[in-house]
C-alpha cells in the first residue's frame, strides 16, 4: 500500500495554507458579536477574583495564630505549655464573637463624630459590600486581624496569668479596645482625616494591630509584675530559657509566611493596576525581614552576647515584619531594608531596656510590637515616597506630623485602656496572677489538671507493677 505524504498531496498546500492565514487574520481583526464581553460579566469576575484574594490571605493571617502559639510555648518553660497554647486558642475563639457581635460595629460602622462607630452590631447575611467586596468577606478580613491584636499579649504574660482573668482580657480587646482605635484610622475616624498631608496613614497595622497589642502588652506585664526568680534582690536579670527553639523556629516562618497575607491582602483587590502594588509590598515584607534579622544577628554577635544569638535573630525578623507593615505599600525596596534594619536594632536594645526596667516580657513581645508598631508608623512619615504618600525624605513633614499625632493618641487610648482593665477590674477586683506555689509548679497542672509533656506510658506502667 503506497504511503500518503503531504509532498504527495501538494494540492493541500495550495488550499489548506491560506484558509488558515484567513481563519486567523479573521479571528484577530474581526469583532465577534456573540462574544463580546459582558460589562456584568466582568465586574462579576472582577469581584469574584478580589474576593477569592482576600479570603487566601486572611486565612494566612489566620494561620499566624498557630505561629504565635508555637513561639510563646517555645520561648515559655514546659510546665506551661498547655496554659499558652490554650490562650492563643481561646483569643481566636473570643476575637471571633466578640468581633461578630460588637467588635465591626464599633469599628466600621456609620461613626459618631470620627470617634466610634454606632451601626451593624450582631453582622448577619445582608452585610453590604464593602471595598468592591462582598461584605462577609470583608468582615472574615478585618477579623483575623482582631485575633492578631489579641494574642500579642499572651507572651508577655507568659507563665504567671490566671486563665480566667485572660479571658476577660481577651474578649474586652476584641469588642472594644481595637475597634475603637481602629475606627479612628481604619472606619473613617477622626485620624484619617487629619489635615495633615493625605492624613494618619497605616498600610496594614504596625499601629492599629501592633502598637494597639504591644501597649496592651506592656501594661498586662507591667501589672503582672516579674516571674519569679526573674530578677535578683538587688536587680540583675536572670535568663528563664525556653523549652524548645524548634517551636519558636517553626513559630517564626510561619508568622513570616502568614505576613505575605497580612501585608499584601491589605490591598484588598488583586486585579489590574492592584497587582504592582500587591507585588511591591510583598517584596518589600520579605525585605525587611531578613534585614531585621540580620542586623538583630551582628549586633548581638557583636556587642550583647558575643555569640550569634539565634532568639534574638529571630525576633529580629519579626521586628522587621512589624516595622514594615505601616509603610509596606508607599516605600521602595531600599528604604524597606533600612526600615527593617532599624527594627533589628530596636528589638536588641528594647528587650535590654526593658531588663533595667525591670520589666518581664517572656517572648519580647513589647520590643517587637509596640517598639517597632511605633518605629513602622513613623517611618510612614519618614520614606513615604509613593501612591501620593511623602515623608520627610521627599520634603513633606505635614505626614510626618500626622504619624505623630496617630502614634500618641493611639498609645493614650491603649494605655488608658489598659490600666482599667488590667489594673482597676482585673487585678483590682478579679485577681490577675496566679499564687506563688502555682507558678512553681507550673500553669499546666494547676490551672488545667493536664502536662503538655506527661511522662512515658511504658515507664509509668512499670512503675505501677
Amino acid at each position: 500500500m503506497k504511503n500518503f505524504t503531504l509532498g504527495s498531496m501538494k494540492w493541500l498546500r495550495w488550499v489548506l495554507v491560506p484558509a488558515i492565514v484567513s481563519t486567523v487574520l479573521l479571528s484577530v481583526t474581526s469583532p465577534a458579536f456573540a462574544q463580546s464581553p459582558d460589562p456584568d460579566a466582568i465586574g462579576e469576575l472582577t469581584r469574584g477574583l478580589n474576593t477569592l484574594w482576600v479570603i487566601i490571605t486572611a486565612a494566612l493571617v489566620f494561620w499566624m495564630q498557630a505561629g504565635f502559639a508555637f513561639v510563646e510555648a517555645g520561648l515559655t518553660r514546659s510546665k506551661n505549655t498547655t496554659n499558652i497554647l490554650f490562650k492563643n486558642l481561646v483569643d481566636f475563639v473570643f476575637a471571633s464573637l466578640a468581633f461578630w457581635a460588637f467588635g465591626y460595629a464599633f469599628m466600621f460602622g456609620a461613626t459618631a463624630s470620627g470617634f466610634i462607630g454606632t451601626s451593624g452590631f450582631f453582622v448577619d447575611g445582608k452585610l453590604a459590600d464593602v471595598a468592591g467586596l462582598p461584605g462577609l468577606a470583608f468582615w472574615f478580613f478585618q477579623l483575623v486581624f482582631a485575633g492578631t491584636t489579641a494574642t500579642i499579649v499572651s507572651g508577655s504574660m507568659a507563665e504567671r496569668t490566671k486563665f480566667s482573668s485572660y479571658l476577660i482580657y481577651s474578649f474586652f480587646i476584641s469588642a472594644f479596645i481595637y475597634p475603637v482605635s481602629g475606627h479612628w484610622i481604619w472606619g473613617g475616624g477622626w485620624l484619617a482625616t487629619l489635615p495633615f498631608g493625605a492624613g494618619f496613614k497605616d498600610f496594614a497595622g504596625s499601629t492599629v494591630v501592633h502598637s494597639v497589642g504591644g501597649w496592651m502588652a506592656l501594661i498586662g506585664a507591667m501589672a503582672l509584675g516579674p516571674r519569679l526568680g526573674r530578677f535578683t534582690k538587688d536587680g540583675k536579670a536572670v535568663a528563664i530559657p525556653g523549652h524548645s527553639i524548634s517551636l519558636v523556629v517553626l513559630g517564626v516562618f510561619i508568622l513570616w509566611l502568614g505576613w505575605f497575607g497580612f501585608n499584601p491582602g491589605s490591598q484588598l483587590a488583586i486585579q489590574g493596576g492592584n497587582a504592582d502594588v500587591v507585588a511591591l509590598v510583598a517584596v518589600n515584607t520579605n525585605l525587611a525581614a531578613a534585614a531585621g534579622g540580620l542586623v538583630a544577628m551582628i549586633l548581638t554577635w557583636l556587642f550583647v552576647s558575643k555569640k550569634p544569638d539565634l532568639g534574638t535573630t529571630l525576633n529580629g525578623v519579626l521586628a522587621g515584619l512589624v516595622a514594615i507593615t505601616a509603610p509596606c505599600a508607599w516605600v521602595t525596596p531600599v528604604a524597606s531594608i533600612a526600615i527593617g534594619a532599624i527594627g533589628g536594632v530596636i528589638v536588641v536594645y528594647g528587650a535590654l531596656l526593658l531588663e533595667k526596667l525591670k520589666i518581664d516580657d517572656p517572648v519580647s513581645a513589647v520590643p517587637v510590637h509596640l517598639m517597632n508598631g511605633v518605629w513602622g508608623t513613623l517611618a510612614v512619615g519618614i520614606f513615604a515616597t509613593e501612591n501620593g504618600v511623602t515623608g520627610l525624605l521627599a520634603g513633606n513633614s505635614a505626614q510626618f506630623v500626622a504619624q505623630l499625632i496617630g502614634v500618641l493618641a493611639v498609645g493614650a487610648w491603649a494605655v488608658v485602656m489598659g490600666g482599667i482593665l488590667f489594673y482597676g477590674i482585673l487585678k483590682g477586683v478579679w485577681g490577675l496572677r496566679v499564687s506563688r506555689e502555682e507558678e512553681i509548679k507550673g500553669l499546666d497542672v494547676e490551672e488545667h489538671g493536664v502536662e503538655a509533656y506527661p511522662g512515658d506510658v511504658i515507664g509509668s506502667l512499670a512503675a505501677a507493677d
